[in-house]
């Protein structure tokens, strides 16, 4: 009994000594299709990108210990809000419907929707108008999907699972013109995968939002910690150094 109660009591002073945040693994929610914020690498079998670089760095800097979850974008708030993640870390724009579920972060990079079309498509597009009455694709989840269909401009705004299920369609010409996020859409086509995709330069993007890190409503302490990291990576340069590796300029 004295050696059960000495066992006890030595299990207690060390979880006395041990903080909580180093016990708890934060789970979070990236996407596998989101290059270069979040992608799957099939090298290492396993997601990598913008945002996971950032969370991790986050991780180190406020003590955290954060395991990546890969889902599909549309997946995401449903998941934080049903806790199976604690965490989102995509490319996901901060808006007003969105922060009726989700706590975010501080913005941490600001754009917007890029257009692709064929390559033997050499109209110059400006707005959307220009597109007035066609059929074109965004991906089902995004602010950019919900803005297209609520424009009433065209014949038909088809929703796609993913932003490479856009550009192959584009690719093959099943489909007149793809809406995406920009940078997305510019590392995609760098890689040479859609060698019949246009992005085209002199759109001028509608839908423009900032990227932030989401948590669960309540979760004040943890929004803290991620705030006071991301101002700290900021100052430092970490944040320029993350974007800059994979071909994204740092904002001023």
């Amino acid at each position: 009994m004295k050696r059960f109660v000495q066992a006890a009591v030595a299990a207690f002073a060390l979880a006395a000594i041990v903080p909580a945040s180093a016990q708890q693994v934060l789970k979070v929610g990236s996407t596998p299709t989101g290059i270069p914020f979040t992608f799957l690498d099939t090298k290492t079998n396993s997601i990598q990108g913008i945002m996971v670089d950032l969370v991790t760095e986050i991780g180190k800097d406020a003590g955290l210990s954060v395991q990546i979850e890969p889902m599909s974008f549309s997946a995401l708030i449903p998941s934080l809000t049903s806790s199976k993640i604690d965490i989102i870390a995509a490319a996901m724009f901060i808006t007003a419907p969105r922060k009726e579920v989700v706590d975010f972060s501080d913005p941490i990079y600001t754009y917007g929707e890029g257009l692709v079309v064929p390559k033997t498509d050499t109209k110059a597009y400006a707005t959307q108008d220009d597109l007035k009455g066609e059929t074109v694709g965004a991906q089902v989840g995004t602010a950019f999907v919900d803005a297209l269909k609520k424009s009433g401009l065209f014949a038909d705004v088809k929703a796609y699972d993913t932003i490479p299920d856009i550009l192959r369609d584009v690719n093959t010409g099943r489909l007149k013109a793809g809406y995406a996020d920009y940078p997305i859409l510019a590392y995609n086509l760098k890689q040479g995968g859609f060698p019949e995709v246009r992005l085209v330069d002199g759109y001028k993007p509608v839908t423009v939002g900032s990227v932030g890190i989401g948590v669960r409503k309540g979760e004040s302490a943890l929004l803290g910690k991620i705030n006071a990291s991301l101002a700290k990576l900021k100052a430092n340069g970490t944040i320029d150094k993350i974007l800059e590796k994979w071909g994204q300029k740092a904002q001023g």
